[in-house]
């Protein structure tokens, strides 16, 4: 009996060991037990390394050429680009020593801060936001190639959040960013930021316009929204076309509950309404803005196609809104009416229009031809100051 179990055990002994052995020898074909037996050592697993790439160059140019043109374009961009360093000098508090009776002042403290900016001419005038330099004590700004330069305060548009800065140098010949024209500018398009996010100069970060401004009315600030990566720091740097110009500022980030770093919604600056406000501040000493011409009136989202009888492919733009007291109320415009023209210009959208009516100064006369029930008109209206919104 005791030579059967030993017998059983090593039977079960010797299966274990098969099972464990077949599935070692698992895609090593032609090694058997007998040549293990026998001594002999199993061949070497097969390695086949890949080689080469996946695609053949003729098969990614454009791949291979919007990287060139990606890395080109930063190449250029970056050194037009200034990160922007604030400190605020922060008085301590006066109290009273209730023994002594005598008022103390207590330590001062100083407070610092990030912000980004782009040289807009060679003379070193830098556009940036409000935000990133207002009630400072001291502006210092940093090139890309690492050189720092005192700035000083040039103008500011509150309403707006921009700021031109000047940085003071004799014979300056900074290299400067343009102005696109923020108009033409469509949803989809790649655009790039550029700045200075948590203080690491020279961040340039890719994505798209998502969206722009969806309130119709020359009343309120538009803004583009973009998914490229911004984080504090970013504030006041530009957000550049393919061409490398300015097509808006960065000025705000989408903050959850519990975040404020990037969500993938970033707003900025359309470039239009930040070289207007530039032009303003470098023609006025003061830094008040030039006022940018106002009706006062929403327009449908969409142009409505004209009857033939006004001429072929003519569209018109629809009033939904009139603000009460608006200049557009005043000179007699009416919520439905259709606007056919300015001043004897015709538009290819809404904010064609809206463009045509800023680009004019507050009190200038305008004269607008519209249609209301069926009949063409003209009204004559004098333009406002857009309001501080």
């Amino acid at each position: 009996m005791h030579t059967m179990r030993r017998l059983f055990l090593a039977l079960a002994i010797f299966c274990l060991a098969f099972l464990i052995f077949s599935k070692w020898r698992e895609g090593r074909s032609g090694y058997g037990l007998l040549d293990l037996l026998k001594g002999q050592r199993p061949p070497a697993e097969t390695v086949t390394l890949a080689t080469g790439p996946k695609l053949e160059l003729g098969d990614l140019q454009v791949l291979e050429k919007l990287n060139e043109e990606s890395s080109k374009l930063a190449a250029a961009v970056l050194p037009c680009v200034v990160s922007i360093n604030t400190k605020t000098i922060i008085p301590g508090q006066r109290y009273i020593d209730p023994f002594m009776g005598r008022i103390f002042q207590g330590r001062t403290r100083e407070s610092s801060g990030l912000g980004s900016g782009a040289f807009i001419s060679k003379e070193g005038h830098i556009i940036t936001n409000n935000h990133v330099i207002e009630g400072v004590s001291q502006v210092q700004i940093t090139t890309q190639d690492g050189k720092a330069y005192p700035a000083r305060l040039v103008g500011v548009a509150k309403r707006r959040d921009l700021a031109v800065l000047k940085v003071d140098v004799a014979n300056a010949n900074f290299p400067a960013l343009a102005f696109a024209d923020s108009d033409a500018a469509k949803v989809g398009q790649l655009v790039f930021a550029v700045g200075n996010p948590f203080g690491l100069s020279g961040t340039v970060t890719q994505g798209i316009i998502s969206a722009r401004d969806r309130h119709l009315s020359d009343s309120e600030l538009e803004y583009f929204q973009t998914d490229t990566v911004i984080n504090p720091g970013n504030s006041g740097g530009p957000l550049v076309n393919i061409r490398g110009e300015i097509v808006g500022v960065n000025v705000a980030i989408y903050q959850g509950e519990q975040s404020r770093t990037w969500q993938g919604v970033g707003l900025a600056i359309p470039s239009n309404d930040a070289k207007e406000i530039v032009d303003g501040i470098l023609a006025d000493t003061k830094g008040r803005p030039a006022a940018a011409g106002y009706l006062g009136l929403s327009l449908g989202d969409q142009l409505v196609r004209m009857d033939p009888a006004f001429g072929a492919g003519a569209y018109a733009a629809l009033i939904e809104e009139i603000v009460p007291g608006s200049p557009a109320e005043i000179a007699g415009l009416l919520v439905d009416d259709l606007i056919i023209s300015l001043d004897g210009k015709t538009f290819r959208s809404p904010q064609d229009l809206f463009a045509q009516i800023r680009a004019k100064p507050a009190g200038a006369k305008v004269k607008i031809v519209i249609l209301r029930d069926g009949e063409k008109m003209e009204i004559q209206a004098t333009l406002g100051p857009r309001p501080e919104t």
